[in-house]
């Protein structure tokens, strides 16, 4: 099984901040705005709002001169086990904000050894996490979560993962063609939104984006009751647009 690698808006996002950090780095006595753009080749236009998210997460740090430095967050030492905690910490803190700005529960995804695993979310009794009445890992079929991962994979592992699991009926809306599923996942842009319209549950709507990071597939998800299905689109995009602080911790 081979990952399909397709450029996406928070890929490109993360990439530019690698970017930064790795010249913020490479200055230890800290370095000017100004000469970040002009070693990062970054743009002060573009570079502006990703020095704010990244001090935001805590990767870099402003001294009182208007120098950046490397944050807290990366020159932290401690053991794999601190830093895997740091990690799930820090990812809380960015769902949890996530799921404040877009008004809803959010999820990040990935697909490992051939399944799909939910690994973190944020929830509030104001943004309700789905109800998970039919396993995640055998109605990928049906959810924005798998078939975002699924498009993700090439056509063989589309195929493989799809024989190991019937396609079950699980409402009206539910789609048991593998011929009509792969037609769609084939022709999904990786830039749009992949969506789930009460496929996977009646009175649940969903919406997920693309989070590959090394070699596993991931996405980065949101569910909404469908009495706000109106603010769907309007809440993937913003999904989407505010994915990069989530890539950037998976990549680091």
């Amino acid at each position: 099984m081979a990952l399909q690698h397709k450029p996406t808006a928070p890929h490109h996002s993360a990439q530019d901040a690698l970017r930064v950090l790795e010249t913020v780095a490479r200055h230890t006595s800290g370095v000017t705005g100004t000469d970040l753009a002009r070693d990062s080749g970054i743009a002060r236009k573009r570079l502006l709002p990703l020095l704010r998210m990244l001090r935001r997460e805590g990767y870099v740090e402003q001294t009182a001169d208007g120098a950046y430095v490397t944050g807290d967050v990366l020159a932290r030492p401690g053991s794999a086990h601190d830093r895997e905690a740091a990690l799930r910490e820090r990812l809380q803190r960015t769902l949890d904000r996530l799921r404040d700005s877009v008004g809803a529960a959010v999820y990040i995804s990935r697909y490992v050894d051939g399944e799909v695993s939910v690994t973190q979310y944020a929830d509030s009794p104001a943004a309700p996490r789905v109800n998970e009445w039919v396993d995640f890992r055998v109605s990928a079929h049906a959810t924005a979560v798998g078939k975002s991962l699924l498009t993700q994979l090439d056509h063989a592992g589309r195929r493989d993962h799809l024989a190991r699991h019937k396609m079950a009926r699980l409402t009206s809306r539910t789609i048991t063609s593998d011929r009509l599923l792969l037609s769609r996942l084939e022709s999904q842009p990786p830039t749009v939104p992949v969506l789930d319209l009460q496929e996977y549950a009646v009175g649940t709507v969903c919406a997920a984006v693309p989070l590959t990071a090394g070699s596993a597939a991931g996405c980065l998800a949101l569910s909404l009751p469908v009495e706000h299905a109106h603010r769907l689109r309007e809440a993937a995009e913003k999904l989407n647009r505010n994915a990069a602080p989530v890539l950037l911790s998976l990549a680091i």
